[in-house]
């Protein structure tokens, strides 16, 4: 992908004819990839300069790194750095750096073509420990090219270090096809890029607007890059003649400045970080006006070579549950800024994590933009995953006060780890926090661990209760026969419980057990003789059972003896697979088509409204009082009323019944 220019003859006289300037078309597909850069690759039209400033950084590192055998490379000048300047007259924007440096034949393979990166090349050349020294981004390609999403022309001017003033090279193009190349005399070594800015993109000739982007952008690279100062308003000199003015303007000259800072706090030994340090990198980086709850600063070494720092926050972002929201670490490669959300680098339900990993190496996409799968991701992932967690262990345990305030902002969040993370999921798990009947008021403060040790005796199941609202949950008539026997129930009702229950199926070898699912089985926390009184009353009004099956029909699966009520008449319950009927309401609401599951009706058969129906004769009456008692045991777990005028109606009917 690059235009046909072959390679630079060796006879003199071809070499005077190649010196001449030369306008060359550029291949089919070379146009079409350049059309894609300038108006659809790049999200963000200030990440050029990112570009064009990572690939001066990476020409000083390449010198760096060749002049470690031929110090003569340098001519004279060992100090690397990279300059921008504008000239607003002229509407242009220079991006200049003493590095490498290109000879014609580089320019025409590296600037000649998008899909190759000389730095890749140069990167494909080392072996061994050199590739460590090599402080070398690679693998980026297209970044020239983003100059073209500002400028309607760009030209080129380098010589690459250790060749002849005479043998510079000037690259020109306006991006709509051609190119023109030629030879020059330039004294000094490295390249300068002038992009003469669109109409519409004056923006960045702005000295603010540049050292913002700088400082967002490449402010860790280890070159300086460097701007001139701007002047200070200043009072002196008022009064003297204008012409010692002018003379003492021309005598001051703006002396170039470093804008970035050079130094990666990430980087540092963590040991001589202050707490104030991590506080006002993560205020600063992060966008936020609170210190972090918690922060992790590690250094990897080894097959994937990385950094990562961490941060927990104190407050949740308003934004946390737009799914259509990026949230992630801040992605670095050898400090050089890639991508605010690298959500590859954390899982969605650590989507509240803030920060910075910075990777000496990672697969991206021709535009830096977006991260290609390789096993180095999934590694860096991993290791993330596990140092928050055990963050999070170790705030939990050692201030629990701290840890309450980060569940309140993000426990809804964690919950959903479980479901996402298989692996983890007994320490995502242990981190949970709940409700209970046992609770000291209604904040969730109990955890799987604390439900485990207060279990009663013979207690082989973590018992809990999903609902719409707390009241609901505590005053469910599920619950009776717990409350009966001080059983601790937990009581979830958020909307994620159903999707956390659902993929938590067991903690520490406890089973966790829906109270409102299935047939009731305590175990050995019920005594025998109640079994049998049980089992003795189905058998002996079997008759109630079928007349209340029959006057219910679909509405109800199965019709059975209740084990769990000791004070209301019937409750509802489903299958120990079927889908709760809290979960079939959670999804309605969310807009899924999740059909209702037929619930089992079980009945209390000591409550005196099931007597009196036991005694009623009339069919239609008995029917009336099925029908109410099943309509009062959906109300009383939270369902919605099929007919609320029907049941309105049949409640006047017998409520004027009774006063007659």
């Amino acid at each position: 992908m690059c235009a046909a220019i072959g390679k630079i003859p060796e006879d003199h006289d071809t070499m005077a004819a190649t010196a001449q300037k030369e306008t060359l078309d550029f291949q089919a597909e070379v146009s079409q990839v350049l059309n894609l850069v300038i108006r659809s690759l790049y999200s963000n039209k200030e990440i050029f300069l990112r570009e064009l400033i990572s690939n001066a950084s990476d020409a000083a590192e390449k010198l760096r790194f060749e002049a470690l055998g031929n110090d003569s490379l340098y001519e004279d000048d060992a100090h690397l750095r990279i300059r921008i300047s504008v000239d607003k007259a002229a509407g242009t924007l220079s991006i200049s750096d003493n590095g490498i440096g290109m000879s014609r034949q580089e320019v025409t393979e590296t600037i000649g073509s998008i899909a190759s990166s000389g730095t890749k090349k140069f990167l494909e050349n080392l072996s061994g420990d050199q590739s460590k020294d090599s402080q070398l981004i690679g693998q980026f390609g297209v970044g020239f090219y983003s100059a073209f999403i500002v400028a309607d022309k760009v030209t080129l001017t380098t010589r690459r270090a250790g060749m002849r003033p005479d043998e510079g090279v000037r690259w020109e193009s306006s991006g709509e096809g051609s190119y023109t190349i030629e030879n020059l005399d330039r004294a000094e070594r490295g390249t300068e890029i002038v992009l003469h800015l669109r109409d519409d993109e004056k923006e960045f000739l702005d000295d603010w607007r540049l050292r913002s982007i700088i400082g967002k952008f490449s402010d860790h690279i280890a070159i300086p890059v460097e701007m001139l100062e701007q002047p200070e308003p200043s009072g002196e000199g008022e009064g003297e003649g204008e012409g010692e003015g002018e003379a003492a303007e021309k005598a001051v000259q703006p002396a170039w400045q470093q804008v970035n800072k050079g130094t990666a706090l990430w980087m540092r030994n963590k040991s001589d970080i202050a707490d104030e340090e991590y506080h006002e990198f993560y205020k600063n980086t992060c966008h936020d006006f609170e210190d972090p709850l918690a922060w992790s600063h590690n250094r990897v070494e080894g097959k994937s070579e990385y950094t990562s720092l961490l941060f927990v926050p104190s407050r949740a972002p308003f934004d946390m549950w737009d799914r259509e929201q990026k949230h992630g670490v801040k992605l670095y490669v050898r400090r050089v800024f890639i991508m605010d959300e690298a959500d590859k680098l954390m899982p969605h339900y650590l989507r509240f994590v803030k920060g910075v990993v910075d990777s000496d190496d990672l697969p991206l996409n021709v535009s830096r933009e977006i991260l290609q799968h390789d096993k180095k991701i999934d590694t860096i992932r991993s290791a993330n995953v596990k140092r928050v967690v055990g963050l999070l262990e170790k705030l939990a345990k050692n201030d629990p006060d701290k840890y309450q305030t980060f569940w309140k902002e993000f426990g809804k969040v964690l919950k959903e780890g479980p479901a996402e993370d298989f692996g983890n999921r007994e320490k995502i798990a242990g981190l949970l926090r709940f409700v209970s009947t046992k609770s000291d008021g209604d904040g969730e403060s109990v955890s799987l661990d604390q439900y485990i040790e207060r279990m009663a005796d013979k207690q082989d199941k973590i018992y809990y209760i999903t609902a719409d609202t707390l009241a609901a949950a505590r005053n469910s008539p599920h619950l009776e026969i717990f409350k009966k026997k001080d059983i601790e129930v937990l009581l979830l009702t958020d909307r994620v419980d159903e999707w956390l229950v659902s993929h938590l199926s067991e903690y520490k070898d406890k089973h966790l057990q829906s109270v409102a699912k299935g047939q009731l089985d305590l175990g050995d926390l019920e005594d025998s003789a109640d079994k049998e009184k049980v089992e003795k009353a189905a058998e002996e009004h079997k008759h109630l059972i079928e007349r209340v099956k029959a006057a219910l029909g679909e509405a109800v699966k199965d019709v059975r003896v209740s084990s769990r009520l000791t004070e209301s008449p019937a409750c509802l319950v489903v299958d120990d697979y079927d889908m709760s009927q809290n979960l079939a309401r959670v999804l309605k609401q969310l807009g899924q088509d999740a059909p209702m599951p037929t619930p089992i009706i079980e009945l209390n058969l000591e409550h005196p409204l099931l007597q009196r129906m036991d005694a009623e004769a009339d069919e239609d009456q008995f029917g009336e009082l099925a029908k109410l008692v099943f309509d009062q045991a959906l109300l009383a777990e939270g369902g919605q009323l099929a007919d609320p005028a029907g049941f309105v109606h049949r409640l006047n009917r017998l409520m004027l019944d009774l006063s007659a």
